[in-house]
């Protein structure tokens, strides 16, 4: 391996320019699941999230000569799933929510795991409550791992824009989360 500035799959991502169709494929391997989870957390469409993985590497081997190898390549596929993905939902213009896939363990089920599960469903449920825009934010910062300036840029907003929505969505997700326990309390079926 050469300089630490040289991503792991470099050789790969060299033949993906010349159109090796092998090298695509095994790149294609390396990412799908991440770009297609990040892509249907944001749509919550598990078909829109398939077209747009698909779409979006196909978008990335034919801009491949634009990526410089500054940084890491998946995060840079994953930039582009992310505006894909910012793009059907702005065309849609639907509320976003998170999909309600279970969590899969290795055969333990044992009353952490189920209370693991519990709260993320809970978590889930509350997310779906909030308005777009915070759940954007949210899923940008916690589940994408971009940073206040990062999110700005992406959602063509101020910087205090980003942190006072994630501030405000947590505020509200914490209410709801509360509200949903107090139901549960009262009403445990």
């Amino acid at each position: 391996m050469e300089a630490s500035g040289k991503n792991i799959h470099q050789d790969l991502i060299d033949k993906c320019r010349l159109n090796d169709k092998k090298a695509q494929f095994e790149i294609y391997k390396l990412y799908y699941k991440a770009m297609y989870n990040t892509s249907l957390r944001i749509l919550n469409n598990k078909a829109e999230a398939e077209d747009i993985m698909q779409d979006s590497f196909l978008d990335a081997f034919r801009k491949l000569n634009a990526f410089k190898g500054d940084g890491n390549f998946g995060g840079w596929l994953r930039r582009i799933v992310v505006n894909n993905s910012l793009d059907v939902l702005k065309k849609r213009k639907e509320t976003l929510s998170f999909e309600e896939n279970k969590l899969e363990f290795v055969d333990e089920k044992d009353d952490y795991i189920e209370s693991v599960e519990y709260q993320v469903e809970e978590i889930k449920k509350g997310l779906k409550l909030l308005p777009e825009e915070h759940r954007m934010v949210i899923s940008l910062f916690l589940f994408e791992g971009y940073d206040h300036d990062e999110i700005a840029q992406i959602l063509d907003i101020s910087n205090n824009a980003s942190r006072t929505r994630f501030s405000r969505a947590k505020g509200k997700l914490l209410k709801i989360l509360s509200e949903q326990r107090t139901i549960k309390m009262f009403h445990p079926n």
